[in-house]
């Protein structure tokens, strides 16, 4: 049988890439390089610092935009002055803490004497206090009583809520518990603008007289954390949230028009 005869393949030539497609290929690496450095750890803390950012913006820009309208919702129900009160049968007293850090509390001073100076006055016939009696060596309405009956309040005439842990419960215990439908809320103006809100929104007829701020450093740093109050208050009133505390009925003791004992 006859060979076929051998033939040579030549071995095919492949295009080498030209210095421009190289420089390309290069460009192109570093490009891709490039984008995955912007999209790194970095970049994405930057934007978790951004997203945040816009939400405290957001949270502040709420919370200010709760105060003014709390403040707007019940600062023309408060007076400054006595002989501008409407006779009310009962003051509400918001209790505070008589001392502070060692310290006198001119907060809760002020609200002692114009407290007293009120009944005196004959606008209300009684004052029902309002405080925290967590323990049995933190009494609130106790010390209130007798600052008051040091002024010349009689003590018949002022009856004890020892449940006033918040104002919430000072505002919702004086109307399921004592029975008031209508009263007047003593305490520093910001404060009773925001415990007229809360009464508002339970039904009560609440107007207040709004006792002297102390001219303190620290005004500033409780005028601040009444804003956050406020925020909560709106979010008590959002989830219906309940006294810690009610408990059975009770009256009111108050003097009548002949300076004689009656009840609400």
């Amino acid at each position: 049988m006859a060979q076929q005869p051998q033939t040579k393949t030549d071995p095919i030539d492949l295009p080498k890439p030209s210095p421009a497609s190289a420089e390309v290929s290069a460009n192109g690496s570093a490009t891709a390089r490039g984008l995955f450095q912007r999209k790194g750890p970095k970049s994405i803390w930057r934007r978790i610092g951004l997203a945040l950012a816009v939400l405290v913006l957001l949270a502040i820009g709420t919370a200010l935009g709760i105060d003014r309208m709390i403040s707007a919702s019940a600062s023309s129900a408060i007076v400054d002055e006595i002989n501008r009160v409407t006779p009310t049968p009962v003051a509400l007293l918001l209790g505070t803490a008589r001392t502070h850090q060692g310290r006198p509390n001119h907060f809760y001073r002020a609200r002692i004497e114009t407290a007293a100076a009120l009944y005196h006055s004959g606008r209300v016939r009684g004052i029902l206090v309002s405080g925290d009696n967590a323990t049995r060596y933190y009494n609130e309405p106790i010390a209130m009583q007798k600052d008051l009956v040091a002024l010349g309040v009689p003590p018949e005439f002022i009856t004890l809520d020892y449940a006033g842990f918040r104002t919430l419960d000072s505002v919702v215990r004086a109307k399921k518990v004592f029975g008031i439908d209508r009263m007047l809320i003593v305490s520093q103006r910001f404060h009773a603008e925001r415990a007229i809100f809360l009464a508002r929104r339970f039904g009560i007829d609440a107007s207040g007289l709004a006792a002297a701020d102390p001219d303190a450093a620290g005004l500033m740093k409780v005028r601040a954390r009444e804003v956050l109050a406020r925020v909560v208050a709106v979010l008590d009133i959002m989830t219906g949230r309940e006294p810690k505390f009610l408990g059975t009925p009770e009256t009111v003791r108050l003097r009548n028009d002949t300076g004689q004992r009656g009840s609400a």
